[in-house]
């Protein structure tokens, strides 16, 4: 299968974050959401178990650290082409993956973690 051109799959991360629910998509006015190609390679190197795939990233302090007073730059979510259409080849894999992806990296924004969203399935 040829890979999923960037317009395409920008559309599915589009869709993705619509499917988001408005009381939850009202709290992420400070998240910027991006599409890059490929994780840097320090972020894998430092991040990405051996054999593991990076498929998106949260770059930002999740809500629940944050203190009265917190203001900083825009926290970002990237969503990684490269990694997602490489392992899952179909459509609807891919479909489904950048779905999981936006929502794990969105709950990340919501401080929970790695343990939490395993147990729930995520």
């Amino acid at each position: 299968m040829e890979s999923l051109g960037r317009a395409e799959f920008e559309d599915l991360v589009a869709e993705a974050l619509d499917s988001i629910p408005d009381e939850f998509r009202g709290e992420m006015d400070n998240v910027e959401i991006v599409v890059e190609e490929e994780p840097p390679p320090d972020v894998v190197a430092e991040l990405v178990p051996r054999g593991h795939t990076l498929f998106g990233l949260y770059h930002g302090v999740p809500k629940t650290d944050r203190g009265i007073r917190y203001q900083s730059m825009p926290d970002k979510i990237s969503i990684y082409r490269g990694p997602i259409t490489r392992t899952f080849r179909t459509p609807s894999r891919i479909k489904e993956q950048v779905r999981r992806t936006v929502i794990h990296e969105i709950a990340h924004h919501f401080g929970i973690d790695d343990d939490r969203l395993h147990e729930l399935g995520w």
